[in-house]
């Protein structure tokens, strides 16, 4: 017995509604994916800058004695005659 309007037909909107949800579903996956890229990115910075110190800055060529730092402080200013 089919309803007064005819009824029958009604897979239609639940096909529709099961391939939404596999889309939200593969987008919350990309989304965590890239999330634990970038944390495991930025613990890998941390570890590395953890690693090195600051050093390489100390230590640059830019500098005329890079082992000995700077002698000059910001109060002395120099006077030629």
């Amino acid at each position: 017995m089919s309803g007064l309007f005819g009824g029958g037909g009604g897979d239609g909107g639940a096909a529709a509604s099961l391939e939404q949800q596999r889309q939200q579903t593969e987008a919350e996956r990309k989304r965590l994916q890239e999330e634990q890229r970038s944390a495991a990115e930025q613990m890998a910075g941390r570890r590395s800058a953890r690693l090195r110190g600051g050093s390489r800055l100390l230590l640059s060529e830019a500098r005329l004695s890079p082992e000995t730092g700077i002698t000059d402080t910001l109060g002395q200013s120099k006077t030629t005659a």
